[in-house]
């Protein structure tokens, strides 16, 4: 009875982050639209709260793009990688999948170096 339910949690898993996966593309041109429009604010010298406007939605664009990678190599890796370790490192092994974990890693590293050198300051409140 646990391994079936064990089961079940593995396949609806995989249904939620084949639904996540699809949503790649889309997420990757909002990343570099979000991107886009914080470089042109501070190449037009835009005050520090449009700034740290522009670089809080790279950074939610950066983690959904990230968690929608991620979805994607659970996705490649199949149903039994929910619940083997070692069916799950055999399949990460494979090209296709090595190179989703790869995009998925470079979101990470971007997001990671935007928030600790891409983000203006939030704005203080006057007391």
């Amino acid at each position: 009875m646990v391994a079936e339910q064990s089961t079940t949690q593995a396949r609806r898993s995989l249904e939620a982050d084949r639904e996540l996966a699809e949503k790649l593309p889309e997420l990757l041109g909002e990343v570099a639209e979000a991107q886009e429009t914080l470089d042109r604010a501070r190449a037009e010298d835009a005050p520090v709260e449009e700034l740290y406007q522009r670089g809080v939605e790279l950074d939610r664009a950066l983690t959904e793009a990230m968690r929608a990678a991620y979805a994607r190599q659970r996705t490649l890796v199949g149903p039994k990688g929910y619940e083997d370790r070692i069916h799950r490192r055999k399949r990460l092994a494979r090209p296709e999948v090595r190179e989703a974990t790869h995009v998925a890693e470079q979101l990470l590293t971007a997001r990671e170096a935007h928030r600790l050198h891409g983000m203006a300051r939030a704005p203080r409140q006057p007391a």
